[in-house]
């Protein structure tokens, strides 16, 4: 995913505003906060949509994986749109592809991916994806 993203590119957008403790000494986000943004977008979808019981539920999903590619800086105190698609879904894990935008640009500022896998809280076991939260990841699915 190293080509730039447009906004056409991602099913769902989910809207965040920076922090002032977003920014590092620089004067924009830390690469590290994107993948606070990317994980609130997919979570923040999985709990209102999908149903998925961060607290009391009897499964979980793990992040296994993650990468991100930069090419535009973002800063507080601007409003960004993290893109959510799904590249894979499978029985236990998903595949994300994510994508940070500005207010009003059509391109994106960052690309990121990561895996979830699926486990069952009390043994911390891969478990099948549950259904809500797979019917949730089917709508972004590309």
């Amino acid at each position: 995913m190293s080509e730039k993203q447009t906004r056409s590119d991602y099913p769902h957008l989910h809207p965040i505003t920076t922090r002032w403790h977003d920014n590092d000494v620089y004067g924009h986000v830390n690469n590290v906060v994107y993948y606070n943004y990317f994980d609130s977008a997919v979570n923040s979808w999985l709990i209102e949509q999908g149903g998925l019981d961060i607290h009391q539920g009897d499964q979980i999903a793990f992040v296994v994986s993650s990468g991100c590619d930069y090419f535009a800086p973002i800063a507080f105190p601007e409003t960004i749109e993290i893109g959510v698609r799904v590249a894979k879904l499978g029985n236990s894990s998903v595949h994300y592809e994510l994508a940070v935008f500005k207010a009003g640009v059509e391109e994106a500022c960052a690309a990121g991916r990561f895996v979830h896998v699926f486990v069952e809280r009390a043994s911390n076991r891969s478990c099948a994806i549950p259904a809500g939260p797979r019917a949730a990841l089917e709508k972004l699915l590309v």
